[in-house]
């Protein structure tokens, strides 16, 4: 298959408390599984698109023939985005951004507690399922978008920096219907270094 489930790079129970165990094994063995499954389907057919980076697919979804066109932009961008989430996390991780990071956080946000009321309030308050971003621009400036189900902001040309799966998949076993609790403990194991890492990619 062209398409692989990345390892995932910490134990099931490693997010712990914030993440449950439970919820970790079925998003990533069940949920990503699924859509990387369903993306190799979907691309039978098309060798070619199948052996591009799937960014690069998402990048172009209108140059891609119809009978793929919507597989790829659900399916692969559940791919996509599911393998940069994973990262975005870590056991132990959390407090604050420091270095380049910090800085371009503090200019667009005017500091990190005025970002992470915006970033949570962007997520609780999209509808249905989706993810919450920050993103980088053409010029590498900082903002917050939303995008529904699993549609990714390199679509737009925006580069994404960080991200927050607000599907109901991700969290409802242990905070049910309490998006919010889960977005307040998403910040106790976001992974600063990543994020850094993303937002220098951009550059």
């Amino acid at each position: 298959m062209a398409f692989k489930l990345p390892d995932l790079p910490y134990d099931f129970a490693a997010l712990e408390p914030h993440i449950d165990a439970r919820t970790m094994e079925i998003h990533y063995g069940k949920h990503h599984a699924t859509y990387v499954a369903k993306l190799n389907a979907a691309l039978e057919k098309h060798p070619a698109l199948a052996q591009k980076p799937v960014e690069d697919l998402l990048k172009s979804l209108d140059s891609l023939p119809a009978e793929v066109r919507t597989a790829v932009r659900n399916h692969g961008g559940g791919h996509f985005n599911h393998s940069l989430f994973w990262k975005l996390m870590a056991p132990g991780a959390g407090g604050n951004p420091t270095g380049a990071l910090a800085a371009a956080i503090d200019k667009a946000f005017n500091g990190i507690t005025g970002f992470q009321e915006q970033f949570s309030s962007a997520a609780a308050a999209l509808f249905g399922s989706g993810w919450a971003w920050l993103v980088a621009d053409a010029s590498r400036k900082l903002s917050i978008v939303t995008t529904p189900n699993q549609d990714n902001p390199i679509s737009q040309g925006l580069v994404p920096v960080l991200g927050l799966d607000v599907w109901e998949h991700a969290y409802y076993l242990k905070y049910q219907n309490r998006r919010p609790d889960y977005i307040a403990a998403f910040w106790s194991v976001v992974n600063w270094k990543q994020v850094a890492a993303n937002l220098e990619a951009a550059r």
